[in-house]
Order: C-alpha cells, then sequence, then structure tokens
C-alpha cells in the first residue's frame, strides 16, 4: 500500500475455509494530506456480485479498491485469490454497521465512491431467519449512511459534487407480476413480499431520503436474478450444476414455473460502472438482462448442457435426477425488469445473451470443482437439508 499505513493481526481463519487466513483491521493512522491514488470503497466485495465487480475494476482501472466484506456464509476470500498480491486491492474484515470502521476507512483512503453490495440476500434464508436481513440490510446500511453523510459533508466544493454512493437493490423490492403485466421500470410501486425483500426495500427508502433530506449523491440500481462464476451453491442455478455432478436430487420448487429475468454477472458489474460514471443523482436504475425464463427452463437447459460436457457415467440424462419439493411460502410468480432506462439515458445493455452466459457458467463450475468443494462447509450442507428435507 502506497498511501496508508494499516495495522492488523491474522485471525485463525477464514469462516469458511479452516486453512484460510484473513486480517483483521485493530486501528488505522490517518494521514495529514489526500492519498495520491484515486480510490473506491466497496463494501460486500467477497461476495458473490460484489467480488466479480471487484476483479473486473481492478482490472478495467487503475484505481484502488478498499474491499470491506463481514465475511458472512456467502462471502468468501477464495473469490479474489487472484488478487491477492495485488497492492490497489486493500481488504478489511468488517461490518457495516461498525461506524467507527467505517468513519476510519473513509478518513484514511478518501474514496471518490462507495459501491454498497452488502446485504443478506437468500429469499429462504430470510423466510427461517428474518432477523439478519433486518440487522443487515436496515440497521446496518442505514449506519453506513450516517458515517459516508458525515464524511461526504466535511470534502471540499469539488470533491463533495464528484462523490457518489451507488446503492445495489433488487428487483424484488417491487413484488410479483402477473404473466400478462407490463415488466417493472423504476417507478412501479414498491411491494415486497418476503422478508429479504422487505429488508432491501427498507434499505432503499433509507438511501433515497439521504439524497433528499440532506443531498448525499446516490443513485440505486435494482437488479434482476444474477448468475455466473463464484455463485455460492444454494442459489438455483449453481446448485443445479453442483447436485447434478454429485448424483444428488435437482429440487425444483412447485411446478417450476416461477418466471424470473436472468443477468449475466459480468454484465451486471458493467451496467453498475456505467452508472457510477455516468448515472444522475437521486436516480434509479433497473439492469436486466431481457431473459424472462421459468425456473424449470433453466433446470432443463442446465442438465442439457451438462448432458453435452460432463455426460452422466451411466447413459442417463441429468433431468432424470430433477424432484418437485414443497413450493416456498409466498413464492413470487415472476419478476420481470424493463431496463430501458439504463439504456436510453446511460448507453448500457448486456453483452451476453443466456445461451452464451449460462454456458460460460456451467463451464465454470466444472472448471472450478475445488473452489466448489471449499464453499461446501458442514453448515452449507445442513441448509440444503432443512429446506429441501433431503440428505445432500
Amino acid at each position: 500500500m502506497s498511501y496508508a499505513k494499516l495495522h492488523g493481526i491474522v485471525c485463525d481463519s477464514h469462516p469458511n475455509d479452516k486453512n484460510q487466513k484473513h486480517f483483521t483491521l485493530l486501528f488505522i493512522t490517518t494521514l495529514g494530506s489526500r492519498p495520491s491514488t484515486m480510490a473506491i470503497l466497496v463494501t460486500g466485495g467477497a461476495g458473490f456480485i460484489g467480488s466479480n465487480f471487484v476483479l473486473d475494476w481492478l482490472a478495467d482501472s487503475d484505481e484502488v479498491v478498499i474491499n470491506l466484506d463481514k465475511l458472512t456464509y456467502a462471502g468468501n476470500l477464495q473469490n479474489l485469490a487472484s488478487i491477492e498480491d495485488n497492492p490497489r486491492h486493500i481488504f478489511i474484515h468488517g461490518d457495516i454497521g461498525d461506524a467507527k470502521l467505517v468513519t476510519a476507512l473513509l478518513t484514511q483512503h478518501q474514496p471518490r465512491a462507495v459501491v454498497n453490495f452488502a446485504a443478506e440476500s437468500h429469499v429462504d434464508r430470510s423466510i427461517s431467519g428474518p432477523g439478519a436481513f433486518i440487522q443487515t440490510n436496515i440497521v446496518a446500511t442505514f449506519q453506513l449512511l450516517e458515517a459516508v453523510r458525515a464524511y461526504w459533508g466535511a470534502l471540499d466544493t469539488k470533491r463533495m459534487g464528484d462523490f457518489r454512493f451507488l446503492h445495489v437493490s433488487t428487483d424484488e423490492v417491487y413484488g410479483s407480476l402477473e404473466k400478462n403485466e407490463l415488466a417493472f421500470t423504476e417507478n412501479h410501486r414498491y411491494e415486497p413480499n418476503s422478508p429479504y425483500s422487505a429488508s432491501k426495500a427498507a434499505s432503499d427508502h433509507l438511501v433515497r431520503a439521504y439524497h433528499h433530506t440532506y443531498g448525499l449523491p446516490v443513485v440505486t440500481t435494482n437488479c434482476s436474478n444474477n448468475y455466473g462464476p463464484f455463485h455460492f451453491p444454494e442459489k438455483l442455478i449453481p446448485l443445479m450444476i453442483v447436485n447434478a455432478q454429485a448424483g444428488k436430487p435437482l429440487p425444483v420448487y412447485g411446478d417450476g414455473q416461477q418466471i424470473r429475468d436472468w443477468l449475466y454477472v459480468k454484465d451486471h458489474c458493467s451496467a453498475i460502472r456505467q452508472v457510477l460514471a455516468k448515472g444522475q443523482t437521486g436516480q434509479t436504475y433497473n439492469i436486466g438482462g431481457w431473459n424472462e425464463k421459468p425456473n424449470i427452463e433453466i433446470v432443463h437447459t442446465v442438465c442439457a448442457l451438462l448432458d453435452e460436457l460432463r455426460p452422466r457415467t451411466d447413459g442417463m440424462p441429468y433431468k432424470a435426477q430433477i424432484a418437485y419439493v414443497t413450493d416456498r411460502p409466498g413464492h413470487d410468480k415472476r419478476y420481470a425488469i424493463d431496463a430501458s432506462k439504463i439504456k436510453n439515458e446511460l448507453g448500457w445493455e448486456p453483452a451476453e445473451t443466456f445461451e452464451t452466459g449460462i454456458r460460460k457458467t456451467v463451464q465454470w463450475y466444472l472448471d472450478h470443482a475445488q473452489w466448489v468443494s471449499q464453499v461446501q462447509s458442514g453448515a452449507y450442507r445442513a441448509w440444503v437439508a432443512q429446506q429441501y428435507g433431503a440428505t445432500p
């Protein structure tokens, strides 16, 4: 690190990998002048979307990334192994709700932007344990906003004008659509139906309020279902790939006709970069892949690709492993994103079709069996058994 002194100690282990070490911040020595290198602060940068964003940012930019992540079950430093020795990546193990830590990081590194990915994000987990979602997605987001507001308010006029707080959210805040209803636009009424989506809706409202009340220069993005590398195997696509390879049932909720719009994670990251660079403060931008498909079609597509790329030794098709299970309580029927605004105003559209993106995703999981093995902790296996009523 060329412009800051970071003091830390080695903790016992990463929570998902007993052999992996990470650093916990003890204190930061504040320098009297602005760092000579520009930086951004990314929260939740060891998770699925956050780690993809950090990797792409460092590949495409000369700026430093300060990466703050709590390392809950879905945060994995192995996602960032390829930049372990990159001096432009500074990882901090910590919570966005730790106001003292966040304030110290902002003061030390003086980022020109904060990109907030940090969130609890799995609907099923929010149903069985909503408390963590309220704490992280609402309370901790409020504490993050307070620290950022204080930092921003002390900047000089130019840096205050250039600063951005980008809040990453979800299409689930809009609720559920009927089959023939128009897709969600940025003006769609919020109607969250799960503890997860309700907590994200609350965080969106807090971000909006901090702009309108305090003038904090915020932008919000609401994305559709992401898929791609480093996706924790509790979500539909990676779960199907991993279970298929292990010879386990492929659990499909209800009749599998729930419709989602699918967005390749690298496309999502490019959209966020575009919003950060060109988005108008106070505005919301919906990010979608223009790929509405029912869940059962996704499962069949994954099975067909596995039949081609890694056939079963007994010659049977992977779709033979599909097992329909009791539907999720309050399961939303359909999400659909109208991404016209970001295309028309900022010139962004996805580079991947679903066909190209899903093939890349399946191949990535086949090529990274060790990563899959490492993230499948005992706690994860217990969760799958609890959720789907089968021994994982």
